[in-house]
């Protein structure tokens, strides 16, 4: 339980503060004056005044926010406070400080990416057959257990992704495979079969395979650091296109959203990866971060995608979007977040029960 506790703590406590500091951060570089910063709602615990801002830890500590001078469009702005006003910033700063926010949650995962890349190198699954399916192509052609797979028609193969790429890319035409087997090399003529199989998100679709899966041996390849940096910003990306495709995915109805989670579900997360070590923990404080990157850019009123949003319009019709039209959707905003909240709350709970 102390564990569960600490970690969540720390996981929620390293977030918040990465987020809201891109927002004070780029704030203070286009000079807007930040009134308050905050981690944490509600009613002040602890906390410092440094010349304006008042920096402080407040008492429920799902979240955080920075409050800028005149950061409401209808606030009432000293005119000597003007010049260190938001809303009298140009749309292109306000966007900027808006953005700055999730884009050091992107900053922080690759950061803690590129340390793990320089440290523990890149790790892949090795091409090296654990199972060969009876009856499919590759059984059949005499494949083993424990070959470890060097070419396919003459082409290297340096991991598993490259095998099954290669395998799928063939359309169905036999392949000449070099295998290694107990020291000795042969090579081992296999086609292809099209077969019906599941991806990560679930679904049957047809694929070229010639029925073996990999033993779980890993690889790994030592990266200087620009190739540290490199596969960092590779792998964000990929973490970040997965999500959206998942979204997307929920949203057609391909992936239940019964796999949505909320705070319970990252408190029992976060245990677990501080029970397994601080490596784990600190990779899935990436993966976390990633995550609310992107739920912060989704563009619903009263997340920084929403503001983003009021922003972009303003730069093209040459106006604020009326006050009237932002309160509309800021309240529609704060329903559907409700309503996220309520769902996955029930999600995390479900969850609980099922296991307990």
């Amino acid at each position: 339980m102390t564990t569960n506790i600490v970690a969540f703590a720390v996981v929620l406590g390293v977030l918040i503060f990465i987020h809201e500091l891109g927002h004070f951060l780029m704030a203070r570089f286009f000079g807007v004056g930040v009134e308050r910063f905050s981690l944490g709602f509600g009613p002040k615990v602890f906390g410092k005044t440094v010349g304006r801002t008042d920096y402080r830890f407040s008492a429920i500590p799902l979240g955080g926010y920075v409050k800028m001078v005149g950061e409401e469009p209808d606030s009432e702005v000293a005119p000597e406070d003007i010049p260190i006003s938001f809303t009298h910033q140009s749309v292109g700063k306000r966007i900027a400080i808006v953005a700055a926010g999730p884009l050091f949650n992107l900053v922080l995962a690759i950061l803690i990416f590129y340390c793990f890349f320089q440290y523990y190198g890149d790790m892949e699954i090795a091409a090296v057959v654990g199972v060969a399916e009876t009856g499919k192509p590759a059984h059949s052609a005499g494949m083993k257990e424990k070959d470890r797979i060097l070419k396919i028609n003459e082409t290297p193969v340096e991991n598993w992704d490259r095998l099954t790429e290669l395998v799928s890319s063939a359309r169905g035409a036999s392949l000449s495979i070099t295998i290694e087997r107990e020291g000795k090399s042969q090579v081992i003529e296999v086609r292809p079969e099209l077969s019906p199989v599941k991806n990560m998100f679930g679904e049957e679709v047809e694929k070229y395979v010639i029925g073996i899966r990999p033993s779980g041996e890993m690889v790994t390849h030592s990266l200087n650091p620009f190739q540290a940096f490199s596969e960092s910003i590779k792998k964000t990306y990929e973490i970040t296109s997965l999500t959206f495709i998942v979204i997307v995915k929920m949203v057609q109805g391909t992936v239940s959203a019964k796999e949505l989670g909320g705070p319970i579900m990252i408190y029992q997360m976060a245990g677990e990866q501080a029970k397994a070590g601080l490596a784990n923990l600190i990779y899935f404080i990436a993966l976390i971060s990633i995550n609310l990157a992107i739920l912060n850019f989704l563009p619903i009123p009263v997340l920084d995608g929403g503001h983003i949003v009021f922003f972009t319009i303003e730069a093209i019709k040459g106006s604020p979007v009326s006050m009237r039209a932002r309160e509309i959707a800021q309240q529609a905003g704060f329903f559907i977040l409700f309503l996220l909240m309520v769902f996955v709350f029930y999600n995390d709970i479900t969850r609980v029960l099922s296991k307990g």
